[in-house]
């Protein structure tokens, strides 16, 4: 009888294990780009979500049973994801309804005042004249050519190449004769600091000095190096149908069309090991995949704190509280609005950037922020347009900053009701007037603490905080063998673009791996044809 059970335990065992050459823990930008490059190249790929969606952070929130976008609204450097699907065999059009958007955003600081950033720089030029004068148009061409420098400089040596481990790896990848470029860069200088060189009038200071909340930091201790985020913008400014979960809804239509398996609703219990590499995972649910190469789109302090199991925690070091990004209060909200033409995207500024960022220093919500909402049915396509909320309502997401508190403060009932009458007191100084009481729903640090575990709802994973802090963000390989590391906490940085770059960079690493490993163990097959792999960068 015994014996019979044993047999019967290990049929159980064996009927609910399998393989995946490359199991990917998450379906966020990072790993659908990983899953889709694998898969093309003829790997077999099983992505793991412990979600019911695709997309990560790029979700979707109801209200009122309208569908809002709950995650980044922003889509820009439309050549990575051109190149990503060209090199797993397919056109991005094919896949997303995209143009380009011809006002980037709009700006308020008062009633009174109000600026709009365009596509075409001369619009702008003429803008920024009529609101703050010839000189700040003079410093608006300089600060344009400066991020254009930046940018071309670290584009193929920083952003789409592995992680440089130190300053010299980079300047080596820049040219030697080009070391005078990397002080160019502003690496040791604030960006607000240099700002201040560039536009007399503090309310442009102020605007691009945003550039720095993309990653999730503030200006005041962020390196000027992120004025790139300014020619990145010039390059065009997207918009899609369907938001940012529409791009991921096509990741990963793109991985299954090659091949690969996406398993939603189920996680990753452990990550196991086999003579100190990676021999597998173990599901939630009590299946087992062996797998050779594991990718973790998940933010890397949840392999240093456990979440992944034991075996795997000391592969990466955990970013320590004190050096996590923001993260946010997001009012996802279906209602009217009223004297203020909303753009897409809507910057409204505090009236002391200074004191808000020092607030969320000191662990609390700013009593005067800035606010950016995204007016989701502005500048829709007239297909989405004919299925517009009703009785007269706009898809609303606002954004505020906070800290990274989600694991050590309780957001209560009482604080989020002070938050929103904040944040609709601030609108209103700004002229737009939200419907009242508001449709919505909000999300704190603590719910997204309980989304993206270990990060205390942080947003953007490292804070870009000092010069060495990109050199310290963790690369696609960790320490231990056949595991890595993609998305938007890991080089080269927080955003879509940067988070699809991760995947891509550890899609390549994997490839690179998975070669050597054959010709070390000096694998040969009888016949066959050879056939090229997609162009890889440096991978590391």
């Amino acid at each position: 009888m015994i014996g019979h059970m044993i047999c019967k335990r290990q049929i159980t065992i064996e009927m609910s294990s399998m393989s995946s050459e490359v199991v990917i823990i998450g379906a966020g930008i990072g790993g659908l780009v990983s899953a889709a490059l694998l898969a093309a190249r003829g790997h077999s790929v099983t992505v793991i979500e412990k979600e019911s969606w695709a997309g990560g952070k790029a979700r979707s929130v109801y209200v009122d049973d309208a569908r809002v976008d709950g995650g980044p609204t922003v889509f820009t450097l439309r050549d990575v994801f051109d190149e990503i699907f060209q090199s797993a065999g397919e056109n991005l059009e094919n896949f997303i309804s995209i143009r380009p958007a011809e006002v980037l955003a709009r700006h308020a600081w008062n009633q009174e005042d109000r600026l709009d950033l365009y596509a075409d720089q001369m619009r702008c030029e003429d803008q920024i004249g009529l609101f703050a004068g010839a000189k700040s148009v003079e410093g608006y061409r300089r600060f344009r050519k400066q991020s254009q420098k930046i940018y071309e400089s670290l584009n193929q040596t920083m952003m789409r190449a592995s992680k440089p481990k130190t300053p010299f790896n980079l300047i080596y990848r820049m040219g030697l004769s080009k070391i005078s470029d990397f002080s160019g860069l502003h690496p040791y200088r604030s960006l607000w600091t240099v700002l201040g060189e560039f536009f007399p009038d503090q309310r442009l200071r102020q605007l691009f000095a945003r550039y720095s909340t993309y990653c999730g930091s503030s200006p005041f201790k962020s390196p000027a190096t992120l004025m790139l985020i300014a020619h990145v913008e010039a390059l065009g400014v997207w918009l899609i149908d369907g938001g940012i979960a529409a791009l991921a809804d096509g990741l990963k239509r793109l991985g299954e069309k090659n091949g690969a398996t996406f398993r939603f609703g189920t996680s990753v219990d452990r990550i196991e090991l086999k003579k100190g590499r990676v021999s597998g995972v173990v599901l939630s649910d009590g299946d087992c995949i062996a797998s050779s190469f594991v990718i973790s789109n998940a933010d890397p302090s949840s392999i240093h704190n456990g979440l992944l199991g034991p075996s795997v925690r000391k592969a990466v070091t955990a970013t320590k509280g004190k050096n996590r990004s923001l993260s946010a209060l997001v009012w996802y909200a279906n209602g009217r609005t009223s004297n203020f033409p909303l753009k897409r995207h809507n910057v409204f500024f505090s009236e002391d950037y200074q004191a808000e960022f020092s607030q969320i220093e000191k662990d609390k919500v700013p009593d005067n922020p800035t606010i950016y909402v995204c007016a989701q049915d502005q500048n829709a396509s007239d297909r989405l347009g004919k299925t517009k909320t009703g009785n007269g309502r706009e898809r609303l997401q606002v954004i505020v900053n906070a800290p990274a508190n989600g694991d050590r403060y309780n957001y209560s009932a009482k604080e989020k009701e002070r938050c929103t009458r904040v944040m609709i007191k601030s609108l209103a100084r700004c002229g737009l007037e939200l419907e009242d009481p508001l449709p919505h729903r909000l999300a704190t640090p603590n719910e997204f603490e309980k989304l993206w575990p270990s990060t205390g709802g942080a947003l953007y994973g490292r804070a870009t905080h000092g010069w060495a802090a990109s050199f310290l963000r963790p690369g696609a390989r960790t320490k231990i063998p056949g595991l890595y590391c993609a998305g938007g906490s890991t080089h080269p940085g927080a955003g879509v673009p940067m988070a699809a770059l991760s995947g891509q960079i550890a899609a390549n690493t994997v490839t690179r791996d998975h070669t050597s490993t054959k010709k070390f163990h000096q694998v040969a097959t009888d016949g066959g044809t050879s056939m090229q792999l997609a162009k890889m960068d440096d991978t590391g």
